[in-house]
Formats: structure tokens, C-alpha cells, sequence
């Protein structure tokens, strides 16, 4: 993941929830070995969304799955994830909105937002990976 796809995929994420009129967004964008490549809030976000979205993106990156997968693995393994996070030092979050970015079925990094309902931040975040030309796993 480089930074001008980083980017990318924060302006293209950004658009969608401008033209949705979405709540205000965090979005941190990771590499494929976790290392933030590009952050933004939005104005108007609440204080700690900035954390929330790097618990979806730590949470996906570290299992291998989108926070999707991990919501259904949530409600039928709790005890899992919770011991998952607790083993990844407490920065997951299993719910919708962090993503996988892949090139050619190569993971490059993934993205993860907060600040609206959780299928919401998936949507943004799907349509910032397609803007930067990428393609996105939710689980």
C-alpha cells in the first residue's frame, strides 16, 4: 500500500459519504503489516471514532477477515473474540466497517471507519477502495 492509494481510498471514501449525507467519518488507512499509511476525521466527529476505526482495521488485519466476518464470529463465539482481542493487545472491533484491500488477491492493507451505523462506514469504505481502483473483503 502506498500513500497515493491510501489517499485514494480516504477521498474516494470521503465523496460517498458527502453525496450519502452520512454522519461524520474516521477513516485510518493501514499497509498490509498494520502501519498506519493515512488518517482523516472528518469535522464533527465525536472524540474517540479515531480509535474505533483503527479497532475495525487492527481487528480485520490481525484475523484475516473483514469486521463483518468477525460480527458473525462475535455473536456465535464470544468468548474467541474476546480473548482475540484481549491477544492483540484490545484494538478490535467486531463490527462492519473495516475492510481488506486486495490487488489481484494480494492483500495490500485494509480500511476502517466509524462514525455512522456500521453498514454505513462498510459502504464508505467499499467505495474508497473502489475509487482507488482496488477491491475490498468484508467476510
Amino acid at each position: 500500500m502506498d500513500l497515493s492509494s491510501a489517499q485514494k481510498i480516504i477521498d474516494g471514501a470521503l465523496a460517498y459519504a458527502v453525496e450519502h449525507k452520512l454522519k461524520p467519518l474516521a477513516i485510518a488507512v493501514l499497509d498490509a503489516r498494520g502501519a498506519l499509511k493515512a488518517y482523516a476525521a472528518q469535522d464533527g466527529t465525536s472524540l474517540k471514532r479515531g480509535e474505533i476505526a483503527l479497532g475495525k482495521a487492527n481487528g480485520a488485519l490481525a484475523m484475516g477477515m473483514g469486521s463483518r466476518a468477525l460480527f458473525k464470529r462475535a455473536e456465535q463465539q464470544p468468548f474467541f473474540i474476546a480473548a482475540a482481542t484481549a491477544a492483540i493487545g484490545g484494538s478490535l472491533v467486531p463490527v462492519p466497517g473495516g475492510v481488506l484491500i486486495k490487488s489481484g488477491g494480494d492483500l495490500l492493507g485494509v480500511i476502517g471507519i466509524s462514525g455512522d451505523t456500521s453498514d454505513n462506514d462498510e459502504a464508505a469504505a467499499l467505495a474508497g477502495i473502489a475509487a482507488a481502483g482496488l477491491a475490498g473483503e468484508t467476510g
